[in-house]
């Protein structure tokens, strides 16, 4: 199910307190990396990815930029732009 931009930008504020408290332990380098860690990273670095986006996006509309324009930025319509991100 989709979430909305608001929920993707609370988890990734969660995620990144979550990897800030992190303390790292003598030989953490040396260890591989465990498949659910490596898919939690990826999640945290697709949020922070979402969250730098909408910003890019509020951003570029309060300087005026059109919906159409946004949505050939994205490689998406103006109006499925709009869809997504005129709650910001």
């Amino acid at each position: 199910m989709p979430r909305s931009t608001k929920d993707l930008m609370a988890h990734a504020e969660a995620m990144a307190e979550a990897f800030e408290a992190y303390e790292p332990q003598p030989g953490d380098s040396a260890k591989p990396i465990p498949p659910t860690m490596a898919v939690k990273l990826a999640a945290f670095r697709r949020s922070r990815a979402e969250a730098e986006l909408a910003e890019a996006v509020r951003t570029a509309r309060r300087q005026g930029t059109s919906w159409r324009d946004v949505g050939e930025a994205l490689g998406t319509s103006g109006e499925a732009a709009r869809q997504k991100y005129a709650e910001l």
